[in-house]
């Protein structure tokens, strides 16, 4: 089974956890219901998801456990891209090619339905009886809410507007990512590593610097997309950093560079991944596809 295969039942996964959630009778107002599942059904790589099904299965992980921890990061990063849409933030009208929360519903709706998904994602985490005991049931828990808040996501995205229209050094570019994106693609393979029973303290050692590189090679394509890619394979309009006035890979280093710094975090990923006992052919094969994309 070749990589597009495994991504695309990764995703079919993941999205019959979530929908199975939303077939629930849920006893809150409809329009906060539908405006949530309208932004965590909105199409997408499903890229994190994968990265917990990945891993874990490579470990030996159950897969219903799999299937929850896949759905609480994708419900982190589905509500941090409505709020990143508003138009206090990006201000932007599409994303995957379909009109964002805000422009489909309206602003407030956008806010409360970025706000269910960030608190579903520990509604599951914290309601599922994992296999593994209930230390690393916690250690989840705490892992998706550090990525994703202060020291994590939230903190990327607020040194990104504090970046915005200012000159900025590689150094500080590769801070803003290693939170805004890299924080929250590295625990989703931590939780699926946590997933796992016994599982190495080299292993995880080494699957975090994997993360590390993968996460700023997907962030270092994105700033490249953005130039070179189109409208309606990008799923969002083109040029939207430049638009923004944001500091990118390409405007510190050049295209050329930008691309070479890519490659270079690559290596480094595979370079992680030689160092793990288990066959980590698939998580390499995701390593080469993070630069060879086109969206």
């Amino acid at each position: 089974m070749d990589l597009q295969q495994k991504l695309s039942i990764a995703r079919q996964d993941v999205e019959q956890t979530i929908q199975n959630y939303f077939a629930q009778d849920l006893n809150t107002d409809p329009t906060a219901k539908a405006a949530a599942l309208y932004s965590i059904s909105n199409g997408g790589k499903r890229l994190r998801p994968f990265l917990v099904y990945a891993t874990g299965e490579m470990l030996g992980a159950n897969k219903q456990d799999l299937n929850i921890a896949a759905a609480a990061v994708e419900c982190i990063h589905s509500y941090s891209l409505v709020h990143d849409d508003l138009p206090a933030m990006d201000d932007d009208d599409l994303r995957r090619g379909k009109p964002t929360c805000h422009i489909a519903f309206d602003e407030a709706q956008a806010i409360l339905a970025g706000d269910s998904l960030q608190t579903l994602a520990f509604e599951l985490l914290s309601s599922h009886n994992f296999i593994v005991p209930p230390n690393q049931q916690l250690k989840m828990i705490n892992a998706l809410a550090q990525a994703s808040g202060l020291q994590g996501m939230v903190g990327g995205q607020a040194l990104d507007i504090a970046a915005t229209n200012k000159l900025i050094d590689l150094a500080q570019l590769e801070r803003i990512h290693r939170l805004k994106t890299g924080a929250l693609l590295n625990c989703a393979i931590e939780l699926g590593a946590l997933c796992a029973p016994n599982v190495s303290d080299s292993t995880r050692s080494q699957l975090k610097e994997f993360g590390l590189a993968i996460g700023l090679a997907f962030q270092v394509q994105d700033d490249i997309l953005d130039i070179e890619g189109d409208t309606s394979t990008l799923g969002k309009p083109q040029g939207s950093d430049l638009q923004h006035n944001k500091s990118t890979y390409p405007a510190l280093l050049g295209m050329e560079g930008a691309k070479n710094k890519a490659k270079m975090l690559i290596e480094q990923a595979l370079q992680a991944l030689d160092k793990i006992d288990a066959d980590t052919r698939i998580l390499a094969e995701l390593a080469h596809y993070i630069i060879a994309r086109d969206h």
